[in-house]
């Protein structure tokens, strides 16, 4: 018995050197899954972040861009990997919000089925007019809206978009009805309100910088707040004259389900220090978002107040989309 306790003692000594030299995560390429398409503002964003992690990590991370039916595509590829941190999702307030309430029948529970790693930064909203309609600031176009009702036009992005619902928010607020004209995209919706053919917008930020600037568009409010530095003289809703107002997209990292605990802050460390490095900040505000950097613990907590806000308005204004 001596000998067999002996020659397993032995093993398991030769063991120990295997394991304490298994190597550090991440020790090969990494994989971003974006579920939208190439070339939006969220694979902009996502691709800095790519460049960043990787650089602090030591190791690439390739974006793979799944898109289709508003971020749900992209989900579940990411969810069908292995749960080993080698990939991991940026998600959008689509993607990790909104389809929560406009599908009916996902195959995944968002809020279980992903770990929050980071908040990468925040995309503030903008109200925005046609150039020729008479409302100089959001208090006037809260007068012209309330005395005609279902006179006025709104575009948006398509049914149960940010536009459509952060629309639909206001309109609530402010006790007025307005026509709902729902396009296939954000520019579509734009160019036609540029044109005049509709009356107003609430669209994020990064997508009319250049429209608000050239006149196209008068931006009367940003919906965060604070006020933005890509558009410092726009006031915030609350300065304009309705506190409460607040809607905004975001990008932030996940991890799927049941990643160790230990890789996802590894994760949440790299992602914090990647919005830190000055160069990607400084790209982040050109491109209309407002960094945050936080970690994985107040992302979750955002999270949850995202959820407890959107889900009811979703269900309001009766959007859905399958």
């Amino acid at each position: 018995m001596r000998r067999a306790v002996m020659m397993g003692l032995g093993a398991a000594l030769l063991a120990l050197p295997a394991f304490a030299q298994a190597p550090a995560f991440p020790s090969r390429p990494l994989r971003m899954i974006v579920p939208f398409a190439a070339g939006g503002a969220a694979d902009v964003v996502a691709r800095l972040m790519a460049r960043g992690m990787g650089d602090q990590m030591g190791q690439p991370v390739t974006v793979e861009n799944r898109g289709g039916s508003g971020g749900v595509i992209g989900s579940e590829a990411a969810l069908a990997a292995p749960a080993d941190g080698y990939t991991f999702v940026f998600h959008t307030l689509s993607s990790a919000v909104l389809n929560s309430g406009l599908y009916r029948n996902l195959s995944f529970d968002v809020r279980r089925a992903f770990v929050p790693v980071s908040l990468v930064g925040v995309v503030p909203n903008v109200v925005l007019v046609r150039a020729a309609l008479p409302a100089r600031n959001l208090t006037e176009l809260v007068a012209l809206l309330r005395a005609n009702p279902d006179r006025y036009s709104y575009a948006s992005s398509g049914n149960g978009t940010i536009t459509h619902l952060s629309s639909h928010l206001l309109l609530n607020l402010i006790g007025a009805r307005a026509l709902h004209v729902p396009y296939r995209g954000s520019g579509p919706a734009l160019q036609d309100v540029a044109a005049g053919n509709a009356d107003m917008m609430v669209d994020t930020m990064a997508g009319v910088l250049g429209l608000v600037q050239g006149g196209q568009l008068r931006a009367l409010a940003l919906t965060t707040r604070e006020r933005s530095p890509a558009l410092p003289d726009v006031p915030t809703a609350t300065e304009a004259g309705l506190p409460g107002y607040e809607t905004y997209n975001w990008h932030a990292i996940y991890a799927t389900q049941n990643t160790p605990p230990a890789i996802v802050a590894r994760l949440e460390q790299a992602a914090m220090a990647a919005v830190a490095q000055p160069t990607i900040r400084e790209r982040l505000v050109q491109v209309g978002v407002d960094p945050v950097g936080g970690d994985g613990a107040s992302l979750g907590r955002f999270w949850d107040e995202q959820l407890a806000l959107w889900i009811p308005i979703i269900r309001a204004a009766g959007a859905t989309a399958d």
